[in-house]
This record gives structure tokens, C-alpha cells and sequence, in this order.
């Protein structure tokens, strides 16, 4: 145990950090409070070999000229991303970000001003009455620790199945498989991608799929799966907005190389995803819903989104926090909505402020 991986460690026990930055061996910065801040402690090309071998090589991603840039999941669930020099012009790069396991469920995350209850409701009863829902947003926007708070709300009996690139998910199920994917050996040899994973737990009888990260031509083989009858499948995407989702989705469908005509995988799309939950960090450092919307099927040739929840701004308070409200904001029922009502799952009353 070298003293780079000590440094690590210590940086890590300390709550406030939220993400922990090593630019070469010049800087360190750490994000408090969604603020970043310069701190003294610098990385040493020997404390940096110390990090690779205790938590790389251990992992079984070793950092080397053939593999000089990797992700793992650390022990307390943070994920730390590594790119060696020269490829990092400035010296080798660490990136860490750290999740709180003091979030027990969507009430932690409400209180932290995530959402409102009627859209924590709403959620919840998307996850019972196994809709299929993208969380979408850019990077550190909170987009995983929610998929994770509303995973507590999967039954017991089902059996969840985990895929993901670097393994962070922490479910609670007893009938779990989390699988992870492999890089290429040296010799290019061994890879194991996420489309693999998904066409096999498709073989493995699973209640609810769970995709830590939809960014290649997997998307074509889990948004076949959902429309198959694998309801209730949750997943990540980076994207913008609900809007652009939907033509990201599109892009990695057809870098898959399957030969269909847009208008067909727009119905694809369309007919298959249910709900879209958009998040953002704000500049104050809170991670809020902005939109919670509907897919609806193909308009006027165009995937149809309806916003049911959103995030309205409205200006800065003294202290630099955000002012804004969530509002109900939908014109129609969703399509599923009269499912929920059978099932006893939402009461139409969460949609009483609808225009």
C-alpha cells in the first residue's frame, strides 16, 4: 500500500467531496458543494503508479500503453476515470466521482430538492406499473444516483438484471445479477461489449433489466428487448434535453448498421419508451428533474413528447440559489394512465394542476 493510494483514500472519507480532479502533478482540485476549489495536496508520478497498481491492477483493468485510459468502480461505490500521459498533455489525469450512500430512496433526494412528491409519486408508480423510462442528462447531473433511489421501489420477487461498462449500481434485490463489460487484452482479444451483455440476459429470465449507460449500437438491442416484453427496463443516456433523446437514440440505432428506414425506427422509438426524465445540475449545485415527459407514439413523422412534470426557473435568490417551482404541466393523460388506475398504482389527483 503506497502513499498515492493513502491520499486517495483520505480525500474519499471526507463527506463534503462530491468529485475529486488530479490534473498531472501541478493541480488537485476538489468539488465542494458544486463548487471546485484548488487544494495543496499534488500527485507525484510515483504516488500515480501507486494508484494504477492498487486500484487498476487489482480491479483486473490494468493501465497500460495498450490500455492507457480506463474506468473502475472503488469500493465506496465512486467511479474513478485514469488517462495517462501524453495522452493528458499536462501529466496523467484523475478524474473521481463520488456518490453518497447516505441516499436511502427518493425522499433523501427530494429533500435535497430533486423533485416534488407528486413527482416522486409519479416515478414510483412508473417503476411498479414497469414503465419503460431513460434518465437522461450531462455529466454529474445526478442522472444514476436517481435511476438508483427509484430502483429501491422494484419489487422483491422480480429478478433485476444489472449491465453496465464500469460496475457502480448498488441495488438492494437479493435475486441480482450485475454484469459488467470487458475490454480487449492486448492483442485485441477477449472484448466483451455491452451489446453482448444484453442479448444474454435476455436469456437469463430477467423480471427488469437495468442499463447503466445506453452510448453505441446496444441501444438497437435494448430497445428491441423492451418492445419484446421486457417492460420496466431502466437506463441512462446522455443527452441534452427529452427531445434530443430521442435523436440520440436514433443515431445509436442505426451505428448499429441495421437496415431500417427512419420513419420505422422512429415508430420503434416511439411505441417502446414511455418516459424521459431530464436532469440538470444548476449552477448552485443542486441536481433537479427538469422534465418529466411522455413519449407518445409518432407525430407528423416525428417522435411525440409530452412534458408532464417540469422544472420552471425563475430567477436567483440573494444567497445564489436558484428560485423556480415544479409544475404539472401535461395536457392529457399519459397513455398508460388508465393501466395505473387499474392497477391502483396513482390517483388522478397527482395531475390536478393540468391545464
Amino acid at each position: 500500500m503506497g502513499v498515492g493510494a493513502d491520499k486517495i483514500r483520505e480525500l474519499l472519507k471526507d463527506l463534503k467531496i462530491t468529485e475529486i480532479m488530479i490534473n498531472g502533478s501541478r493541480d488537485t482540485f476538489l468539488e465542494i458543494n458544486g463548487i471546485k476549489h484548488k487544494i495543496e495536496m499534488n500527485f507525484t508520478e510515483e504516488d500515480i503508479n501507486d494508484i494504477i497498481e492498487e486500484f487498476y491492477n487489482k480491479a483486473g483493468k490494468p493501465i497500460s500503453y495498450y490500455n492507457p485510459f480506463g474506468d473502475i468502480a472503488l469500493p465506496d461505490g465512486s467511479r474513478m476515470n485514469l488517462i495517462t500521459y501524453p495522452l493528458a498533455r499536462r501529466g496523467t489525469a484523475i478524474t473521481i466521482r463520488k456518490f453518497n450512500r447516505e441516499l436511502h430512496g427518493l425522499d433523501d433526494i427530494m429533500k435535497g430538492g430533486t423533485l416534488n412528491k407528486k413527482m416522486a409519486d409519479f416515478l414510483i408508480a412508473c417503476v411498479l406499473g414497469k414503465v419503460n423510462i431513460l434518465f437522461s442528462g450531462a455529466t454529474g447531473s445526478g442522472k444514476t444516483t436517481t435511476m438508483e433511489m427509484l430502483s429501491y421501489h422494484i419489487p422483491e420477487q422480480e429478478r433485476v438484471v444489472t449491465i453496465e461498462d464500469t460496475a457502480e449500481l448498488i441495488l438492494h434485490q437479493e435475486n441480482l445479477v450485475p454484469m459488467e463489460t470487458r475490454a480487449p487484452d492486448k492483442d485485441g482479444k477477449g472484448e466483451v461489449t455491452l451489446r453482448d451483455l444484453i442479448r444474454n440476459a435476455l436469456r437469463m429470465r430477467p423480471d427488469r433489466m437495468i442499463v447503466g449507460e445506453v452510448r453505441g449500437p446496444e441501444a438497437l438491442d435494448m430497445i428491441q428487448a423492451m418492445s419484446t416484453g421486457h417492460r420496466g427496463t431502466l437506463a441512462v443516456i446522455h443527452a441534452n434535453s427529452p427531445q434530443e433523446v430521442t435523436s440520440r437514440m436514433e443515431t445509436l440505432i442505426l451505428s448499429s448498421g441495421i437496415k431500417l428506414p427512419i420513419e420505422e425506427i422512429r415508430r420503434m422509438i416511439g411505441n417502446t419508451l414511455h418516459v424521459i426524465v431530464q436532469q440538470e445540475r444548476f449552477p448552485d449545485g443542486i441536481r433537479r428533474i427538469t422534465h418529466i415527459s411522455e413519449a407518445r407514439g409518432v407525430e407528423r413523422g416525428e417522435v411525440a413528447l409530452q412534458d408532464l412534470f417540469i422544472f420552471r426557473r425563475e430567477g436567483r435568490m440573494p444567497d445564489g440559489r436558484i428560485k423556480g417551482k415544479f409544475r404539472t404541466v401535461m395536457r392529457m393523460y399519459p397513455r398508460f394512465f388508465a393501466d395505473f388506475q387499474r392497477l391502483g398504482l396513482l390517483d388522478e389527483k397527482i395531475f390536478s394542476e393540468m391545464p
